[in-house]
């Protein structure tokens, strides 16, 4: 399911989402858009993990499990 929402962006950002769509990065104004967004969702609950763990104890396992983790390739849009 979708919604269609109007937004206005700034020429520069607009002018950003169209040089994606031109250059094939993006299928349309549409899903660029939706890409940077989704990315953003993922960052906030980045974020937030980041905080749960900061604030919760110290864990010989969970340190061993996060050296590890950081050291694997990520796959960013």
């Amino acid at each position: 399911m979708s919604v269609q929402m109007t937004v206005r962006l700034p020429d520069d950002v607009a002018a950003f989402v169209d040089r994606q769509v031109a250059e094939g990065t993006a299928e349309s104004r549409a899903a660029a858009i939706t890409a940077a967004l989704r990315r953003e969702q993922r960052t906030i609950a980045a974020r937030r993990d980041a905080q749960i763990y900061a604030a919760a104890s110290a864990d010989p396992d969970a340190d061993a499990l996060a050296s590890y983790a950081a050291a694997q390739p990520m796959d960013i849009d």
